[in-house]
């Protein structure tokens, strides 16, 4: 594949990007580096560029300037027909979970498996039982997403982030919508994922109360710039 290749223990790598969105420019002089296995939150006020962030890593938007890399994919050669691709090496959790409401867990797995090029029965099946049981959901598989709380029908984007054995997971505000309790069990569950599975995570979030209970490392948007941080520091 051309427009693939290898960059070191580095799951994400950006120099010198510059992110734009509808013509503005969001962030300059983009310098980040995460290696596999790490976990990141990605903070920031709203409009500091964190979401477009992610949207160049995971492709939706394209690097206008600068170099970058993502689970091999370098970002500023990349064509529309290597993003499924590109996506298949990622996991992506979201605030509202999207999960299609008009058919049970197990069907809304089974679609993705599907759509990312599974075809046998067994396998999709071992696969699906495997990422439910990792999330503590296998009893649910059966259930429609209407009959879940939030923190489960979360535990189920988590566990469809993780069906292609993802080497990095991409998370907007996976907490956005749940309870404090829910959340730190959501925060857990993300932590042990990014350790058992050895991928990376970043994850957006505007929750400083649950970044207090689990501090890490942070990359900070503000003013147009990026900055790598330990969360400590936000409590000084």
């Amino acid at each position: 594949m051309p427009h693939r290749n290898e960059a070191g223990d580095n799951i994400i790598t950006l120099n010198n990007a510059k992110i734009v969105q509808k013509n503005f420019m969001v962030l300059d002089n983009v310098n980040l580096h995460i290696q596999r296995g790490r976990f990141c939150y990605l903070i920031g006020k709203t409009g500091s560029g964190k979401s477009s962030l992610l949207k160049v890593l995971y492709g939706h938007l394209p690097l206008k300037n600068g170099t970058g890399n993502v689970a091999g994919f370098k970002l500023e050669t990349l064509r529309a027909g290597d993003i499924p691709n590109l996506r298949r090496k990622l996991g992506i959790v979201f605030q509202d979970f999207q999960l299609l409401t008009d058919r049970d867990i197990e069907k809304n797995l089974k679609f993705v498996l599907q759509a990312t090029g599974w075809d046998d029965k067994i396998k999709m099946n071992d696969r699906i039982n495997e990422v439910l049981s990792s999330v503590g959901m296998k009893t649910k598989k059966h259930k429609m997403p209407h009959q879940l709380s939030g923190g489960e029908q979360q535990r189920i984007a988590i566990a469809r982030a993780l069906l292609n054995h993802p080497e990095l997971i991409l998370a907007d505000e996976p907490t956005g919508n749940l309870d404090p309790e829910t959340s730190n069990d959501i925060m857990t569950l993300l932590k042990q994922v990014a350790q058992e599975n050895n991928c990376a995570v970043v994850m957006a979030t505007h929750d400083y109360h649950m970044i207090q209970n689990f501090p890490g490392e942070a990359i900070k948007c503000e003013d147009g710039v990026v900055s790598m941080m330990d969360t400590a520091e936000l409590f000084e």
